[in-house]
């Protein structure tokens, strides 16, 4: 992934403010916008008057918000709560459709970030409003399909891809620290030793900054490091051993706990999506 030119940043963040005013300008209930977005490209932090169903079909995408950090990898969306500000990274060349739903009802009333698996039936119906040009001169059957989106929306399975993130301090420091080096070996124990703090202390600290476990948060930080490199095509075998598994079976009982199916079965599944 080369390095961004400052003449392409400008174009981007161009774009970008472009498509933000005209969205914040519509009373269109519901809006829908498709992007391809180069990778390396961070989009400055932001936030919408409605909530955002930000479907990844190519790339991986990381949000990342005061509240935690979201990866999206191909096949699934995160609904942004509506006020929420938050930035968006693209790990790799990236193509999204967002669909931008302003009536706080259903799954747009959400308070809180939320990863979603996108069926086949909710992909097709995103395809077929970018294509809304073939639609205008029935405005019967556009109404139909956006009607049947958004109850399709509020049907997705969830899935467990976020990632609790301290805005500061030094636990903020070490979590940092990990998400760039990931271990499943590392020990509460070491992490309390490092902050000055008994196992119990550190234990009950943790959970009340972060909300899950250790634990739970290592496993989905592990995970946050491997996705990206499991999209862009590189062994399972290789990406198991770096992440400091000692075995293929290991990483993939893991994986197959954080989102229900084997590395294999899931690749094949996002790449014939």
């Amino acid at each position: 992934m080369g390095k961004l030119t400052a003449a392409r940043l400008q174009v981007l963040n161009a774009d970008h403010i472009r498509n933000l005013a005209r969205m914040e300008q519509s009373n269109e209930d519901v809006l829908v916008h498709s992007t391809d977005v180069p990778g390396g490209y961070i989009v400055p932090p932001h936030r919408h008057r409605r909530t955002q169903f930000l479907c990844v079909f190519a790339g991986v995408v990381l949000v990342a918000t005061d509240r935690g950090r979201w990866m999206i990898p191909p096949g699934h969306a995160l609904l942004i709560p509506r006020g929420l500000e938050h930035s968006v990274e693209m790990y790799s060349d990236v193509s999204m459709r967002s669909v931008y739903i302003y009536s706080p009802e259903g799954r747009a009333s959400s308070l809180e970030p939320t990863v979603l698996e996108v069926t086949d039936l909710a992909r097709q119906l995103i395809a077929a409003t970018v294509r809304k040009d073939a639609m205008e001169e029935d405005r019967g059957r556009e109404e139909l399909v956006m009607a049947l989106l958004l109850d399709e929306i509020g049907r997705l399975p969830e899935r467990r891809l976020g990632l609790p993130f301290p805005a500061s301090g030094r636990l903020a420091g070490l979590c940092r620290d990990f998400v760039e080096q990931p271990s499943p070996t590392v020990k509460i124990d070491d992490w309390a030793r490092r902050l000055h703090m008994s196992r119990r202390t550190f234990t009950r600290f943790f959970r009340q900054e972060m909300g899950v476990s250790f634990v739970t948060w290592r496993q989905q930080a592990c995970l946050f490091a491997c996705l990206p490199r499991l999209a862009a095509g590189e062994p399972v075998t290789q990406v198991a051993l770096d992440a400091g598994y000692e075995s293929v079976p290991a990483f993939t009982t893991m994986f197959k706990r954080m989102l229900g199916a084997s590395p294999r079965a899931y690749l094949t599944s996002r790449k014939a999506a």
